[in-house]
């Protein structure tokens, strides 16, 4: 196979980028879904859908550019990591059909609302859950045999997967809290405020537990993160993440409204780092490289064409949409 190696680093960096952005994005939309029981009936409640009425169809964009990236780039780790991870993934497709549904219903169907708010939350608990499985199981390894994935139905679930799973659903729980800090008023923003401390600190603990597991799965993780050289590189991380939860902290304290989120956002980027740092050069880890399971290089370059002319259009509409419904909302229904 003929495989240039920069177009396969240049896929690589954009998959990572659709990826990040999904979390980022689809992340504080399925925290507020997380958080919602925590909410008032009524107002509070409507308040916080609100805030993401505009945009929460449009962040999932992200999802598809990653998956379907992960497919036409590199077709032979796609084969082998779906095989693997079918039972998270297609848990976390129902839950965003059925957050998605529900979303939709609650306004419709003013009589079920208390059920439609209940799916609301189970659909994001669900999907975040899946999210943070699937991402564990990818960490701890996956079994490969020839060119295609040789494990069983249940690998994918061990006590590290659960934890990574915990994991994500807090640190969105975190993000959805920080967003209805900058984008609400009244008792739901003095409610988003109590939460962001406490999902605050459940996140900056699990962030440690995970950081403290994942380098003893295996000793490759181990060496980039405790042996020269790779150590110069990934000790500024934490010593970052401990710097940026003491801004987050003076930031609640102080009362600030679009600051912690900003300040959410850069940890989720460093232990985005710090993953790929855990993870490279491998796409499945220790089996599997980036440029052994790249497609052709002319493939490459025919998606590039096209991935140059889409992700700008992507990227303006996602801002344009941010833009145009920048600010504090109410809580009239948006449809």
């Amino acid at each position: 196979m003929n495989v240039n190696m920069d177009l396969a680093m240049i896929w690589a960096f954009i998959i990572a980028f659709a990826v990040f952005a999904y979390v980022v994005l689809d992340g504080f939309d399925l925290g507020i879904g997380i958080l919602f029981p925590a909410f008032g009936v009524g107002e509070e409640r409507d308040q916080a859908m609100n805030t993401i009425a505009p945009v929460w169809d449009g962040n999932e964009t992200w999802l598809v550019l990653g998956g379907g990236g992960l497919m036409a780039a590199f077709p032979l780790a796609y084969a082998i990591i779906l095989p693997a991870l079918y039972p998270p993934i297609i848990a976390m497709l129902l839950g965003l059909v059925f957050r998605g549904v529900a979303f939709e219903f609650r306004w419709r169907d003013p009589r079920h609302r208390a059920f439609w708010d209940f799916a609301f939350t189970a659909g994001s608990v669900t999907a975040a859950l899946a999210q943070g499985i699937a991402l564990g199981a990818l960490l701890q390894g996956i079994q490969v045999d020839g060119r295609a994935y040789g494990g069983g139905w249940l690998d994918w679930l061990t006590p590290f997967t659960l934890l990574t799973g915990m994991s994500v659903v807090a640190g969105y729980a975190l993000l959805g809290a920080t967003w209805l800090i900058a984008k609400t008023e009244g008792g739901a923003q003095i409610r988003a405020y109590r939460l962001a401390k406490w999902s605050g600190v459940i996140t900056l603990v699990a962030i440690g537990a995970v950081s403290l597991a994942t380098p003893f799965l295996d000793h490759d993780y181990y060496s980039r993160w405790f042996e020269m050289p790779g150590i110069m590189l990934t000790a500024p991380v934490p010593v970052l993440i401990v710097a940026l939860s003491l801004a987050f902290w003076r930031a609640l304290a102080r009362g600030a409204q679009s600051t912690p989120f900003l300040l959410v956002l850069a940890v989720f980027a460093l232990c985005f780092a710090g993953l790929g740092i855990s993870m490279y050069p491998f796409i499945v880890p220790d089996q599997v490289t980036i440029w052994e399971a790249a497609a052709p290089e002319s493939s490459q370059i025919f998606m590039l064409i096209g991935a140059g002319i889409m992700i700008p259009i992507i990227l303006g509409y996602t801002g344009w949409a941010y833009w145009v419904f920048r600010g504090k909302v109410g809580t009239d229904g948006y449809h």
